[in-house]
């Protein structure tokens, strides 16, 4: 299996330190949607999508003006998913399989590049999308995103243990290397998604957490700016906080044969090899 390590857009809100912990609270702070291109020597799987092709020329319509403006985007062709696969001397159709965490507009919103590809997504999540249960889970989503029909295929949050979690491990058409986690607690159908390399595992947790010192088992930290954010959108009260637990737990016993990474902070990006 080869990774490929891809930011696939980039946000600069205001915030500074209380945000990625550097400079004044006029700073704009760095945030990224990190992806995995996954080579599996038959086919690509591509793991997130970020906010996809058309929110570069208009960012509004797609992301919605709110988002845009609160989060800072900064979108260019170059970091298109679809982009980006080309560059590393691809073709868009050999992406067959989308995994994704959730289907929120900066992990789902590039859908649309890839129209021809099954989509692997847990069936809570699903439902989250076609059946909310209330406004806040009806707004969340953005509906043009998935206009175009995407290739559903979906399981049941059961399966196989996998380092003390849960994991669904035969995925329609993929490889048993990857396997989806469930994360649940940013919304009810969270996933995070785990692969085998070959020299060890990436567990790709989405927005399970959002800062790198969340899943220190020694000394949990994270900027107050970070903290704050993700407790005002999560969806099921409590299972964040038990998933960092988890995830900690993770890289205190296991930490040498999973790395976990997190779908927001660059400092996963900087400190992942390009190419794994």
């Amino acid at each position: 299996m080869k990774v490929h390590h891809l930011n696939c857009g980039t946000m600069r809100p205001l915030g500074g330190r209380l945000i990625d912990g550097r400079g004044g609270f006029l700073h704009r702070a760095e945030l990224v949607c990190h992806c995995l291109l996954v080579d599996t020597g038959a086919e690509l799987v591509l793991i997130e999508t970020g906010m996809g092709s058309p929110a570069v020329d208009r960012a509004d319509e797609w992301l919605g003006a709110k988002f845009v403006r609160m989060v800072g985007v900064r979108t260019s062709v170059a970091e298109t998913a679809a982009e980006q696969v080309r560059r590393l001397g691809y073709d868009v159709e050999d992406v067959r399989h989308i995994v994704l965490t959730h289907l929120d507009l900066d992990h789902a919103g590039g859908l649309v590049d890839f129209p021809h590809a099954t989509v692997h997504v847990y069936a809570e999540e699903l439902r989250a999308l076609q059946s909310p249960r209330d406004a806040k889970e009806r707004l969340r989503y953005k509906q043009v995103h998935f206009a175009h029909g995407p290739q559903w295929s979906s399981y049941p949050d059961t399966g196989e243990e996998w380092f003390g979690f849960g994991a669904v491990r035969e995925l329609k058409g993929l490889p048993p290397e990857i396997l989806l986690v469930p994360l649940g607690g940013h919304t009810r159908g969270h996933a995070g998604v785990a692969v085998d390399t070959g020299d060890g595992w990436l567990l790709h947790a989405g927005d399970a957490f959002f800062h790198h010192g969340q899943i220190d088992p020694f000394r949990p930290h994270a900027t107050r700016g970070l903290a704050w954010f993700e407790a005002r959108v999560e969806t099921v009260p409590g299972a964040r906080r038990e998933n960092h637990r988890r995830l900690r737990e993770l890289v205190r016993d296991h930490g040498d044969e999973v790395t976990v990474l997190s779908a927001h902070d660059p400092w996963f990006l900087k400190h992942a090899s390009r190419t794994s």
